[in-house]
């Protein structure tokens, strides 16, 4: 079995996307700023054996994304800005935490840590070509089953 990365990817963006939070969702980490509203962004940040969750025969993985949510600081509402990432983030953390396997492409969120860092997210800024924005950068563990054959 192999790894169809723009599969995982492109259902992670239409999963965001179908909240009806943001006006983009992208599927690679930008290179230049959001143009205006709430933005997300995906993309691979991590990817290895899920420690404890292989087999004897083939090795299961976790495939960690990086989820990015970001808003201009310059809003005319700045005290809406972090209600409103909250929102987006709560629904994604709600979506996250529950029976999620992006249609059975993944096995399950590696929602506690049991094959490393958990499901979590950090709030941040980002400077990017002169402008600054809030952004909340989820921590997305995927355990993805068999993976990779073993040669005994």
């Amino acid at each position: 079995m192999a790894l169809n990365a723009t599969t995982v990817l492109d259902a992670a963006q239409s999963h965001a996307l179908a909240s009806g939070y943001f006006d983009a969702v992208n599927g690679h980490e930008p290179k230049s700023p959001p143009v205006s509203g709430l933005t997300c962004a995906v993309w691979v940040e991590q990817i290895g054996p899920a420690r404890g969750g292989s087999g004897l025969r083939s090795t299961s993985a976790r495939l960690a994304l990086f989820v990015r949510l970001y808003a201009p600081i310059n809003s005319n509402v700045p005290d809406s800005i972090d209600p409103t990432l909250m929102d987006a983030l709560d629904w994604l953390m709600a979506a996250y935490s529950g029976d999620f396997t992006l249609d059975g492409l993944v096995r399950h969120v590696d929602l506690l840590g049991a094959y490393g860092e958990p499901l979590g997210a950090r709030a941040g800024y980002l400077q990017e070509s002169g402008a600054e924005y809030r952004c909340m950068t989820i921590t997305l563990p995927l355990i993805v089953d068999d993976l990779w054959n073993q040669e005994a």
